[in-house]
């Protein structure tokens, strides 16, 4: 049987910001429903370490980073539609 692939995901905010609120609402809210214990969620804050938003070149907020499995993807904005989050994720799902 094959392992299935860990998630490696980074979801870039402005502190508490409601869109920030919303999409680490929302993105905690799918990884448990479609990747539970399959995922590492890193949450991190543009304005406590700007230096890590800088290296992975964030130009918009929120942004969550999919680093693997590869390919790496990125999404942006609150992460309220599902099925395009699951869809950048590479998560096939049927209804």
């Amino acid at each position: 049987m094959e392992a299935a692939k860990e998630y490696l995901l980074k979801l870039f905010v402005t502190g508490a910001s409601p869109h920030s609120v919303r999409a680490i609402n929302n993105i905690k809210d799918i990884c448990e429903k479609y990747l539970k214990d399959n995922y590492t969620l890193e949450v991190i804050d543009v304005y406590q370490l700007p230096e890590v938003a800088q290296q992975e070149q964030i130009i918009a907020l929120p942004t969550l980073i999919k680093k693997s499995p590869a390919p790496e993807r990125r999404l942006v904005g609150d992460m309220s539609d599902t099925a395009k989050v699951l869809r950048g994720l590479g998560i096939a799902i049927t209804v």
